[in-house]
């Protein structure tokens, strides 16, 4: 299956859980646009120094900066059979330009070849997903200390490492960031709608059954 998947809802919605398992089962890449960012700044390549240049002034990188190093990871040869997009695009004038993008490089195009699933879940009860949620600094295993907490509370189930809480995962902050998505990216949805490539998730479900259903929606094609 050649295909351009690209997840969206709400921080805390469980997109970065089934990517990862969706990355797995297709063999196919999961491009996180932060950490290709971090990358390019950490290797000193030129689009790089000019991400960090604004990013040490406390200002968003440019699109066509985020664009150009999008690009520059869709032409790898991994690439080929299709790939998951995690942060990219987070609003209409980003999803232009990851169409432009497509045409560029001419393997897939927006309408045809790609499939935006929005994963569903109420405002609430995500508040009370982000703040109970911790991680694994080794592994990077993702727990919640109500809904999926692990054996041994505050240690990672795998490595046994002590497990840490987002700086940002507190209720204030959380509520500032579901605002931010609901003006800036909750638009996408009407977006993709309108071509025809969006599918709905119920997100409020256990790992395992939003994965079945994930795996519904996609195979059903």
């Amino acid at each position: 299956m050649k295909k351009v998947f690209i997840f969206l809802g709400p921080p805390g919605s469980g997109k970065g859980t089934q990517t990862s398992r969706l990355s797995d089962k297709l063999s196919i890449p999961h491009i996180d646009t932060g950490s290709l960012l971090r990358k390019n700044i950490e290797d000193k390549t030129q689009l790089g120094i000019i991400a960090k240049g604004f990013i040490d002034k406390g200002q968003l990188v440019p699109l066509h900066v985020v664009s150009s190093v999008i690009k520059e990871r869709l032409l790898k040869e991994d690439c080929k059979n299709g790939y998951i997009l995690d942060g990219f695009p987070r609003s209409i004038e980003q999803a232009e330009a990851l169409a432009s993008i497509l045409e560029e490089t001419g393997e897939f195009t927006l309408k045809n070849d790609a499939m935006a699933v929005y994963f569903d879940v109420d405002t609430e009860i995500l508040v009370q997903r982000l703040i109970n949620r911790r991680s694994c600094p080794n592994c990077g295993t993702i727990y919640n200390l109500t809904s999926n907490p692990p054996k041994i509370m505050d240690y990672c189930d795998i490595c046994d490492t002590k497990l840490v809480q987002r700086a940002d995962d507190n209720e204030q902050t959380a509520r500032a960031r579901f605002e931010t998505y609901e003006r800036e990216t909750k638009p996408l949805y009407d977006y993709f709608k309108q071509l025809g490539i969006l599918k709905e998730l119920d997100a409020d479900k256990p790992i395992l059954e939003i994965w079945e259903n994930l795996k519904e929606l996609i195979f059903e094609q």
